[in-house]
């Protein structure tokens, strides 16, 4: 089980910021190898929402369906997948901080299916250079943006 934890401070409101994070529709933008995320469920955001994700990690196809299973309208999201290639479960949470600053944290739990997991430490390192460089290009962006 891989479990990576991220924390980022953006400047950038956290109600803005949590309304980009909530909606994974956004994900290919900022995730690298996200390819499409598409609600499956309708609008609005709530505890049971549900999409699915195609994506590619170390040029494999990652297929999965998630479920929003915690939700905290502005402040945490977290969301885990309920069918596919790997197992994963994401929480995502979103602070105030002064100047309309914000901490964003990401906590994410993962099993690699097999025979990537045969990679062991080195999946490891990799997942987590993935995702902390998908923080950082989050937070670029949204600056960028304000």
């Amino acid at each position: 089980m891989t479990e990576i934890t991220v924390d980022i401070v953006i400047d950038r409101p956290a109600d803005d910021v949590f309304a980009y994070l909530a909606d994974m529709a956004n994900n290919p933008d900022w995730q690298r190898g996200q390819e499409r995320c598409t609600w499956t469920s309708d609008p609005p955001l709530r505890l049971g929402s549900t999409y699915d994700q195609e994506a590619r990690f170390l040029g494999r196809a990652i297929v999965s369906s998630f479920e929003v299973v915690e939700l905290e309208p502005g402040r945490r999201i977290r969301i885990t997948s309920t069918g596919g290639t790997m197992p994963i479960d994401v929480t995502r949470t979103v602070e105030p901080l002064d100047g309309g600053r914000c901490r964003v944290g990401a906590e994410v739990r993962g099993e690699a299916p097999m025979p990537m997991r045969l990679l062991g430490p080195l999946l490891d390192r990799l997942v987590r250079r993935s995702v902390e460089g998908d923080y950082r290009r989050l937070k670029e962006r949204l600056e960028r943006a304000g």
